[in-house]
């Protein structure tokens, strides 16, 4: 992180009582601004081309459902560039906030909040040093996401690809990177929501 620079951000956040709050916080930080509010991702898509930012805090609620186990894909190319802190004031799935760079909590104190976007933008810069992006996926590492979204195990799903074990791990590491999305549950939403799978596929 550099220490000399001021970093921009976003924040997506429905209640205009918090979001007023947050640029209250940030007012005399020598190292964070907020830039802009948005009220949703809409309102979202629409104005951040004009802005730079360097962290967006993002409500997690605000994203469709079906949607919040693949928070990156939205983002697109900017997933690449900017740290993303969920602002959690209520219950969120485990597997939805290992995709996050950060957590906030709505009783957090400031040092708190500061210490939690450090540590998102210094995330950030080891992902993108670690060849982070948000490339499409090759086909085959697409037949090992459809095979693990299935339900299959590495084994099953190297005998079923005709591979070595460690081809299919690199693969999954692969997907991870390019996808930002870790866990099992996470991928199958990821899969379905991309129709590479259908619903009737899972097993539960």
């Amino acid at each position: 992180m550099n220490a000399n620079k001021l970093y921009k951000i976003v924040v997506i956040e429905p209640s205009e009582i918090i979001s007023a709050g947050l640029i209250k916080l940030f007012d005399d930080s020598y190292t964070f601004r907020i830039a802009d509010c948005f009220n949703s991702l809409a309102a979202f898509k629409d104005g951040i081309s004009k802005l730079s930012v360097d962290i967006i805090i993002i409500n997690p609620t605000i994203i469709d459902y079906d949607k919040r186990f693949a928070v990156r894909s939205w983002l697109g190319d900017m997933a690449n560039n900017v740290g993303v802190v969920a602002l959690v004031h209520t219950y969120i799935h485990s597997d939805i906030l290992r995709q996050f760079n950060g957590i906030i909590e709505i009783s957090d104190t400031f040092n708190t909040i500061e210490t939690s976007l450090r540590s998102a933008i210094d995330t950030t810069s080891v992902e993108r040093k670690e060849g982070y992006d948000n490339q499409e996926l090759t086909d085959r590492e697409k037949d090992v996401l459809v095979a693990v979204a299935r339900g299959c195990m590495n084994k099953e799903v190297a005998d079923q690809l005709n591979i070595s074990i460690h081809t299919v791990i690199s693969h999954r590491k692969n997907i991870s990177r390019k996808t930002g999305i870790k866990s099992v549950s996470g991928l199958t939403v990821y899969a379905l929501i991309n129709n590479l799978i259908d619903k009737d596929e899972i097993f539960i």
